[in-house]
């Protein structure tokens, strides 16, 4: 039951590109997550992006860094950075990634 909204209640279909990186101390780090034509600009919803909201049987990690990216003034795409600070964060980050990611197929290639 792992799902990225972006409208609480509206579950984003579009599965994202996401890049992590760790802090130089092991503490925390950083999660970029692209999402290419996502459901979320559908024009048949109305509802405000008030965030990203990851939500599994945990609980909900949220994140207010989401922007739209443009072209010629269409929306495009969504990329939101989510900041993990101390080892409890990026633990529980973790955790909710092993399961998005059993449930949609993806799998974690370090580079």
């Amino acid at each position: 039951m792992a799902q990225i909204q972006f409208s609480k209640g509206i579950n984003e279909d579009v599965i994202p590109d996401i890049r992590l990186t760790r802090s130089k101390n092991g503490s925390g780090g950083t999660a970029t997550f692209t999402f290419e034509s996502p459901s979320a600009f559908n024009s048949d919803t109305s509802e405000d992006i008030t965030g990203m909201y990851m939500i599994d049987e945990e609980g909900e990690i949220v994140t207010r860094e989401v922007k739209g990216v443009f072209v010629n003034g269409q929306a495009k795409d969504i990329k939101a950075i989510h900041l993990m600070t101390t080892p409890a964060e990026w633990e529980r980050f973790l955790r909710f990634m092993e399961r998005y990611a059993k449930e949609h197929g993806l799998e974690f290639t370090k580079s």
